[in-house]
């Protein structure tokens, strides 16, 4: 029996995402996003459409490499203004039921003590369907306006990483015993403060000693995610962590060179194969008919603006393409350094130079991901082929016009799928971790989570035996 295909919706708090000029189109809504309405329609599109979840992207600067500016970011609306996606969570889980919701952080621009707290609020506040998008960093403006003069290097920003995860680790898992609270109205015993423990982190990066200030949340430690580039490291990082892994490429070869590299990387991590869902980018463009579909397609691109995607090219590789005119291959532009940015091109189709104009204009729709273009069957099939194809197990579906876009996903495409019986009917009852691997709220006793020690002497938590340790850092 073919396996089902799930899909998650890609977003972002602000009024253009990966579809730079399409604010323009008369149909489009997305200058709605400061309107609390128009998350909670979405959010129950999203549902009606049983989506897994949404992704929300996010930057703390602004793409100022573009021309050595922010204009460009700033006159074409590219990712610019944006606003804070973590408020938009109580908002949308308010008004849904089973929808998940993730945000990203960064570990670069926040301190773990306060971020747990953060995240377990939400975990609260949601009954268990928050995720956290695990990245790096950002913009090289992001560094400067949060005092990073010198940001740090990628393998200091990966070990950087590690720490912070061991860090909410520790305060998600192990600071606060499962019957911790008490609320012994008789007794007047609220929490017992024998099976609350101070962590006694003290490393390289963090000193965090004290108790996590939350009592445990529906899941503890929210669903890990990774957004998976071509990057070593960030293989393996999504390997070690990860629950669900998104990749994003142009060609179904490239997708599952990624995914056969992760599969190899979990079982290297000492998890198994499917510890972690894979999903796909991809921009659906779906109509009754083909005719339509295309039609729409002709219409969609006609409101591209390149430049904007040339300015969103030049924060996603580091090269500042105003440099170089539109007919140059993109290879002769690039220095060894950034053609690891550019791999997703260069790759996915060997022999095809891809020019500056052809990268731009590709991207300038739905991002790195493919493009999938027809009737609600005809996308069907070519969904189909890819999952099956590439070893994935869903899409994380971009917009090209909101909401139209994912309307006609949730209208056509999910119906289309369901009778094929490759989409589920309806959700199962739980926290996100539940509806996605049907099992235990709580992260597996496999996951690096669970294996952290905290302190040595008073505080200490003995967890499991079978449960072997990691050492904290030092």
């Amino acid at each position: 029996m073919a396996r089902r295909i799930r899909f998650n919706a890609f977003e972002m708090n602000a009024a253009s995402h990966q579809a730079p000029g399409l604010w323009r189109h008369p149909r489009d809504t997305s200058h709605r996003y400061t309107e609390p309405e128009h998350w909670v329609e979405l959010a129950q599109l999203l549902e009606r459409g049983g989506f897994d979840g949404v992704l929300f992207a996010d930057v703390l600067g602004v793409n100022d490499l573009h021309a050595g500016s922010p204009e460009s970011a700033l006159r074409h609306g590219v990712q610019v203004p944006v606003n804070d996606p973590l408020a938009l969570v109580p908002l949308m889980a308010q008004a849904t039921r089973h929808l998940g919701f993730g945000v990203t952080c960064s570990v670069a621009y926040e301190h773990p003590y306060l971020f747990a707290r953060r995240l377990s609020t939400l975990d609260h506040l949601t009954k268990g369907r928050i995720g956290w998008n695990v990245t790096t960093r950002c913009f090289d403006s992001a560094d400067r306006n949060l005092g990073l003069a010198q940001p740090p290097a990628p393998d200091e920003r990966h070990a950087l990483a590690e720490e912070f995860l061991e860090v909410v680790y520790k305060l998600w898992e192990a600071s606060w015993e499962e019957d911790a609270v008490r609320r012994d109205r008789a007794g007047g015993l609220y929490t017992d403060a024998s099976r609350v423990h101070p962590i006694a982190h003290h490393g390289r990066h963090f000193d965090v000693p004290g108790i996590h200030l939350c009592a445990p949340s529906p899941q503890r430690t929210p669903l890990l995610q990774v957004q998976a580039g071509l990057s070593a490291r960030a293989t393996r990082l999504a390997a070690q962590h990860a629950e669900a892994v998104f990749l994003s490429a142009p060609t179904i070869a490239t997708v599952r060179r990624q995914v056969e590299q992760l599969r190899q990387g979990l079982i290297a991590a000492g998890r198994a194969r499917e510890d972690a869902l894979v999903y796909a980018q991809a921009l659906v463009i779906t109509a009754p008919t083909s005719a339509e579909a295309q039609d729409k397609h002709m219409d969609l691109l006609r409101h591209v603006d390149v430049e904007g995607a040339l300015a969103l090219l030049s924060g996603w590789t580091g090269i500042d393409f105003s440099r170089h005119p539109r007919h140059a291959p993109i290879e002769d532009v690039a220095t060894s350094a950034e053609r690891t940015a550019l791999s997703a091109f260069t790759q996915a189709q060997p022999g095809r130079r891809w020019t500056v104009g052809e990268a731009a204009r590709f991207i300038g729709l739905g991002g790195r991901g493919p493009v999938i273009v027809g009737s609600p069957a005809q996308v069907a099939d070519q969904l189909e082929q890819w999952a099956d194809s590439a070893g994935i197990d869903g899409f994380n579906l971009s917009y090209a016009l909101a909401h139209e876009t994912l309307r006609d996903v949730v209208e056509l495409v999910v119906p289309e799928l369901q009778q094929r019986g490759r989409y589920a009917e309806s959700y199962v009852e739980g926290t996100l971790r539940e509806q996605l691997f049907g099992r235990g709220a709580r992260l597996p006793a496999s996951h690096p989570g669970r294996r952290v020690r905290i302190g040595a002497g008073v505080g200490t938590r003995a967890l499991p035996e079978d449960a072997p340790a990691i050492k904290a850092a030092s």
